[in-house]
């Protein structure tokens, strides 16, 4: 069997395309590849860098049903940020109006963690991770 070698990109559809652009780019900080606008779809798309190489194509269209965005909802449960801080990170978010759940512990790993949304109820995850580990186990 060939290997799978990571995760290429991770696809978001919004409600509003410049409010998610603001707070993936500006607020998450991650860097802008690409942003097209597709005229035969009437539809944005931008490119969205993560440090490890992964990305984030972010999609706007109009029309777009809202999906139940609970993280025990079938499919998609949560999409988790390795980061090396979990309390800055609550902290940062906070300052900049995006509401934080309380930080947990990993039960099994001992890892800290915490969710909160983007702009369209999307759950994410930031996961404390060790510094040889970006395996999150929630």
């Amino acid at each position: 069997m060939p290997d799978l070698l990571r995760i290429h990109h991770t696809a978001i559809i919004c409600s509003d395309y410049e409010r998610s652009k603001r707070f993936y780019s500006q607020v998450l900080g991650l860097k802008i590849l690409a942003e097209n606008f597709r005229a035969t779809r009437d539809s944005w798309k931008l490119d969205l860098a993560l440090p490890d190489g992964g990305q984030i194509e972010l999609f706007s269209f109009k029309c777009a049903p809202p999906r139940p965005s609970y993280p025990e909802a079938q499919g998609l449960r949560h999409l988790a940020f390795a980061v090396a801080n979990v309390s800055e990170w609550a902290v940062y978010l906070q300052a900049h109006g995006v509401g934080v759940e309380d930080i947990r512990t990993d039960e099994y790993t001992g890892q800290r963690f915490v969710f909160f949304a983007d702009p369209d109820g999307l759950p994410l995850e930031l996961y404390e991770a060790k510094a040889q580990s970006t395996s999150p186990s929630t």
